[in-house]
C-alpha cells in the first residue's frame, strides 16, 4: 500500500470513530420517550443516560494521550472501538434504567478515547502542511453525526425499536476494528511520563460531585445533599491547586490560567454551553410530550438546526476579522440566548414555519458560537501548553453537556411540580437556560482582543467546532 493510500485509510478510520462518537451523543435524544416507556420510567427521568455518557468522557479524556504513549496508538484505538461497541451492545440489552446507565458509562469509556487518540494518530502520520486539511476532513464526520443522529434515532424508534439506536454501532465498529488492524500505523509505545492519577481523581471527583449536586433527587433533604456535594466539589478543586503546584508533571499546569483569554474562554464556554446543551435534550421532549409529534417527526424537526449550523460555519472567519472576538461573541451570544428563550413560545398553535425558523436561527448562531469560543480560548496558548489546554477544554465541553441536560431536565420537573403544568415547566425551563446563556455574554466582555482578531484555523479544528 502506498503512503497516500495508507494516509487516506487512516483518515477514514478516524472519521468513522468520530462519527460514532458524535452520532451517539445526539441519536439518543429523540428516542428518550420511547426508551422511558419501555423501561417504565418517566421521560424526564432519562437524563442520567445522557449525563453518564458525557461525564465519563469528560473524566477519561485526559488519560487518552498518556495511554497512547504507554501502550501504542493502534492498540489503544483498537481497544477504544471494542469497548465502545461492547458498551453499545450492553445498552441495547438493558432492561432497567440502572442497567442502561451503567452501559452508557462503558460506552463513554470507549468514546472518550476515539477522537483524541484518532487525532493523535493523524498527527503522527500526516505531515505538518497536510495536518489542518486532515483535521478538516475528520471534522466533517463530527458534523454529520448531529445531522443524522436525531432523524435516525426517530426513524429507528418508529420503524423498528429503540434498541437499534445502539446496535447501529456494531457493524460500524466491526469494520473499524478490521480497518485498525489492517491500515492503522503501529506507533510503538514510548517512555511516557508518570500519569497524574491523584490530579485526575481530584478533578473527576469535582465534576461528579458538582453534577450530582445539581441533579440531586427531590426529597426533604435535597438542599442539604446539594450543599454537601457542592462543598465536596469545591474542596476537590481547591485541593488540586497545591497538588499541581508541587508536582513536576501535573495533569494540567496552573500556568495555563495565566493566559487571560484561556481562563475567560473556559468559563464562558462552560456557562454558554450549559444553556445550549439543554436544547437538544429538551426540544425533542417538548415536541413529543407536549405537541404530540412522532419520534421521526421530532427528529426531522432538528434537521434545520443542524443544517443551518453547517452552512453558517463559513461566516465565522470574516465576521471575527471584521468585528473582533469580543464584539462577535457579545452579539452572537445574545442571539443564541434569545433563540433559546424563543423556544418557550412554541405551542400547539405555533405555525410550522415559525418553529423551523427558531430552530434554524439557533442552529446557525450556536454553530458559530462554538467555533468562535473554541478558537478564542486556545489561540494564545504556547505550543507546549496547547495540548494540555485542549485536553482541559475538552473536559469542560463534556461537563457542560451533562450539566445542561441535568439543569434543563431538573428545571422542567421543578416548575411542572410547582405549577402543576408540564407545559409551563418546559416554557420556564427554556427561559431559564436561555438566561444562563445570556450571562456568558457578560463573561466574554472580559476577553483581551489586543492580541489580534485572527482566526487560528489550526487550533479551531482540533476542538471539532462543537
Amino acid at each position: 500500500m502506498t503512503k497516500d493510500s495508507s494516509q487516506t485509510a487512516l483518515l477514514w478510520i478516524v472519521a468513522a470513530g468520530f462519527f460514532m462518537q458524535s452520532l451517539d451523543t445526539t441519536i439518543v435524544n429523540t428516542a428518550l420517550p420511547s426508551i422511558a416507556n419501555s423501561l417504565h420510567v418517566a421521560p424526564l427521568a432519562m437524563q442520567p443516560i445522557v449525563v453518564a455518557y458525557t461525564l465519563t468522557m469528560a473524566m477519561l479524556t485526559p488519560a487518552s494521550g498518556w495511554l497512547a504513549d504507554r501502550f501504542g496508538t493502534r492498540r489503544v484505538y483498537f481497544a477504544a472501538i471494542l469497548v465502545f461497541v461492547l458498551g453499545s451492545i450492553c445498552c441495547s440489552s438493558a432492561h432497567t434504567l440502572g442497567q442502561l446507565v451503567m452501559a452508557r458509562v462503558l460506552q463513554g469509556l470507549g468514546g472518550s478515547m476515539l477522537l483524541p487518540i484518532g487525532r493523535l494518530a493523524v498527527l503522527r502520520s500526516v505531515s505538518g502542511e497536510q495536518y489542518v486539511s486532515a483535521l478538516a476532513f475528520i471534522s466533517i464526520a463530527g458534523q454529520l453525526g448531529p445531522i443524522a443522529g436525531p432523524t435516525l434515532g426517530g426513524w429507528f424508534v418508529q420503524a423498528i425499536t429503540w434498541h437499534w439506536i445502539f446496535l447501529i454501532n456494531v457493524p460500524i465498529g466491526a469494520v473499524g476494528l478490521y480497518a485498525v488492524r489492517r491500515f492503522l500505523p503501529s506507533h510503538d509505545e514510548a517512555q511516557a511520563p508518570p500519569f497524574d492519577v491523584i490530579g485526575c481523581a481530584l478533578l473527576s471527583l469535582c465534576m461528579i460531585a458538582f453534577s450530582l449536586a445539581i441533579d440531586a433527587p427531590v426529597s426533604s433533604h435535597r438542599a442539604a445533599w446539594s450543599a454537601a456535594l457542592f462543598a465536596l466539589a469545591v474542596a476537590s478543586a481547591l485541593a488540586y491547586v497545591p497538588h499541581a503546584r508541587n508536582r513536576r508533571d501535573p495533569l494540567f499546569k496552573l500556568s495555563l490560567f495565566g493566559e487571560p483569554n484561556f481562563s475567560v474562554g473556559l468559563i464562558g464556554n462552560l456557562v454558554c454551553r450549559v444553556g445550549s446543551s439543554a436544547v437538544p435534550f429538551l426540544v425533542p421532549l417538548l415536541l413529543q410530550l407536549q405537541l404530540g409529534y412522532s419520534p421521526l417527526h421530532s427528529g426531522l424537526m432538528m434537521l434545520p438546526a443542524a443544517l443551518a449550523g453547517t452552512l453558517a460555519k463559513r461566516w465565522i472567519a470574516p465576521l471575527v476579522r471584521r468585528f473582533g472576538y469580543d464584539t462577535f461573541l457579545l452579539v452572537n451570544t445574545i442571539i443564541v440566548g434569545s433563540a433559546i428563550v424563543a423556544f418557550s413560545l412554541i405551542s400547539r398553535g405555533t405555525p410550522l414555519v415559525i418553529e423551523i425558523a427558531i430552530l434554524a436561527v439557533f442552529g446557525a448562531a450556536n454553530s458559530m458560537q462554538f467555533a468562535a469560543m473554541n478558537s478564542v480560548t486556545l489561540k494564545d496558548l504556547s505550543h507546549e501548553d496547547a495540548g494540555s489546554g485542549n485536553s482541559l477544554f475538552s473536559m469542560v465541553q463534556m461537563l457542560a453537556i451533562g450539566l445542561g441536560v441535568s439543569i434543563g431536565g431538573g428545571l422542567v420537573n421543578l416548575f411542572a411540580a410547582q405549577w402543576g403544568s408540564p407545559e409551563l415547566g418546559f416554557r420556564l425551563a427554556f427561559v431559564c437556560v436561555g438566561v444562563i446563556t445570556l450571562v456568558s455574554a457578560w463573561i466574554f466582555r472580559h476577553l483581551d482582543d489586543a492580541s489580534g482578531t485572527r482566526v487560528i484555523r489550526g487550533q479551531a479544528a482540533p476542538s471539532t467546532g462543537r
